[in-house]
């Protein structure tokens, strides 16, 4: 694959951001406290984003913010400000929807680099034209475009970024303009506060009217419940060089309020396949090793009535995640996240040589030197001898 395929990961705070940066992305996107359509991420203050954008420039890696949410005329003079912030920091890009954000944007920082939001609804070349000419670098397109309709937007836009999703949470509605949210919860998608009304069960009742008083018919799908609006997860990883081929740059992992566990997980299969030092098929093993809903190509083939996820959330990954790596060394210091012991088969998940292998826990001691058989008490600092050098960073998970 080019290697110039930009890998693209979410960043809900400035741990996940160094995961991702660590597990190989090119590039991140975050949000602020405000401006942002995940309002319930923890997201950066002025003074994390700032720090955030060092770091990943000290890397070699770029930083995206959004400020994508469909803006209200009370919102422009602190946004003003926060454009300005923005160049300054030297944000590689300003993610926008609303067009008078964009305008603003161009006239009060004019070096700040534009990139349109799938929230935008770029569905045709047409689109896509109009906002190169209004000075955006970058499309992201909307997710309900086909293969082939993002290749015919490249041929007509050759000199237009493409950024697409290839992995994460579908929303269920027109590339996210959901009012269901609003409706049922009085919060606004469209704004930040999205209460993922998608993934609630549902009920469904028939009543005869003339037998109003024997009461109703429940109507569900099965013992589960009724998931009506439930999307699954789009799964694009053995379609890259076909992304690629239609002239996408930048695949786009989603999932800014996903843990870093999860981050990490998939950041490593996307770069591993990109790389590969993967084949397709073990890279989808690994995507399976952590918790997801059934997967889905979405509309990257035309057509597609089978996005419905009709069991309730999310399946359990076929590993549990339950250390972090703080030191490196012949004896590492983890940081217990969930519950393992002795006799326990561990894996190493890292970018470095030692990714995927297996070890016994057949010692380890808290910080004070006591040996202990049962690592149960929730960000304990451990010392575990393990056979292979481990670096600050990696994560280990137990084999189920």
């Amino acid at each position: 694959m080019n290697k110039s395929i930009e890998l693209l990961a979410p960043a809900g705070n400035f741990d996940k951001l160094k995961t991702a940066i660590y597990f190989g992305a090119d590039a991140v996107y975050l949000g602020g406290k405000d401006y942002s359509l995940r309002s319930f991420s923890e997201n950066f203050t002025a003074e994390q984003m700032r720090q955030a954008v060092r770091y990943a420039h000290s890397c070699g890696k770029k930083v995206y913010v959004t400020v994508n949410i469909f803006a209200k005329n009370g919102d422009f003079g602190a946004l003003r400000d926060y454009l300005v912030f923005l160049q300054e920091i030297e944000a590689d890009s300003a993610l926008v929807t609303d067009v008078g954000v964009a305008a603003m944007a161009k006239k009060v920082a004019p070096k700040l680099k534009l990139h349109i939001s799938t929230q935008a609804n770029t569905t045709n070349k047409y689109a896509a034209k109009f906002w190169q000419e209004q000075g955006a670098e970058r499309v992201v397109l909307a997710r309900e475009l086909s293969l082939e309709e993002i290749a015919q937007i490249h041929e007509y836009c050759p000199t237009l970024q493409l950024e697409a999703f290839v992995h994460g949470a579908m929303c269920i509605s027109y590339s996210g303009r959901c009012l269901l949210s609003n409706y049922l919860a009085n919060r606004d998608s469209n704004r930040g506060a999205c209460v993922q009304a998608c993934r609630w069960k549902y009920a469904v009742r028939a009543v005869r009217p003339e037998q109003e008083s024997e009461g109703e018919l429940r109507m569900e799908e099965d013992d589960r419940g009724t998931y009506l609006l439930n999307s699954k997860d789009l799964n694009m990883l053995s379609w890259l060089h076909a992304m690629e081929e239609c002239g996408v740059c930048s695949f786009k992992i989603e999932g800014r309020m996903k843990s870093a566990y999860y981050l990490a997980t998939v950041v490593n299969a996307y770069r591993r396949a990109m790389d590969n030092t993967l084949t397709t098929e073990q890279a989808q093993e690994e995507l399976c090793k952590v918790a997801h809903r059934a997967f889905t190509t979405a509309y990257a083939f035309g057509d597609n009535a089978q996005t419905v996820n009709y069991a309730d959330s999310q399946e359990s990954g076929t590993r549990e995640y339950v250390a972090d790596v703080l030191e490196g060394g012949a004896i590492p210091l983890v940081q217990m996240r969930n519950r393992f012991r002795l006799g326990d088969v561990l894996e190493i998940l890292s970018p470095s040589q030692q990714f995927n292998r297996t070890f016994v826990v057949q010692e380890m001691a808290d910080e004070a030197g006591q040996r202990i058989e049962d690592a149960k008490y929730v960000m304990q600092a451990l010392r575990l001898h393990c056979p292979y050098a481990l670096q600050a960073g990696d994560i280990l998970r137990k084999v189920l």
